[in-house]
């Protein structure tokens, strides 16, 4: 076998397990979610140097917030995580061993029609700073399901949420309300 076919092979069987499965409904089924709350979703690990660093990299944020360790523990009591990570650190996996299912966001789980989505919108409060070895949780709420939308990406729905993230203390670190536009990608013309 060729490297190239063993790379489209191997890349085959680690992609076949990824899957976040849309709840589907009516715009009705939709509403009946406004208002309800998750459980709360914990972070598989830590927030850690190597992502805060590897993200600042990625932006060319030199903040020595993220980079000088001694500086960022004396004024922060650890390297700071960028603001723009927050929802990095709660995303699931896309596949976990054992089979085990990943838990989706909770917009994902609204019962819509609509095939995929995009972010429309994000508005983040940070309360205090997420620093090197926190350990975050989220509690999501459904806040609105918009009525049908007909957009130059498709025909959909926007959904919004609003995500509470909390420290292994049980400490409030930040708020972040977002939007959804879940929809149905509209025919090439």
């Amino acid at each position: 076998m060729s490297c190239q076919a063993k790379t489209r092979c191997r890349f085959k069987a680690v992609t076949a397990g990824i899957r976040y499965e849309f709840a589907f409904g009516t715009y009705e089924d939709a509403l009946r979610m406004v208002g309800v709350r998750s459980e709360p979703r914990y972070a598989g690990t830590a927030v850690s140097s190597a992502r805060i660093q590897h993200f600042a990299a990625m932006v060319q944020d030199g903040n020595p917030a993220y980079w000088d360790a001694d500086f960022a523990k004396q004024v922060w009591g650890g390297l700071v995580a960028p603001p723009a990570l927050l929802m990095g650190w709660l995303i699931p996996p896309p596949w976990l061993p054992n089979d085990e299912r990943p838990v989706p966001s909770i917009a994902i789980r609204v019962p819509l029609p609509g095939t995929t989505f995009i972010n429309a919108s994000n508005d983040v409060d940070l309360i205090t700073p997420i620093v090197e070895g926190d350990r975050l949780s989220v509690v999501e709420e459904v806040v609105s399901v918009s009525p049908e939308k007909r957009t130059r990406v498709g025909i959909g729905h926007f959904v919004e949420t609003c995500d509470s993230f909390y420290r292994d203390d049980g400490v409030l670190v930040a708020t972040n309300r977002n939007t959804l536009f879940r929809f149905t990608p509209a025919e090439p013309s």
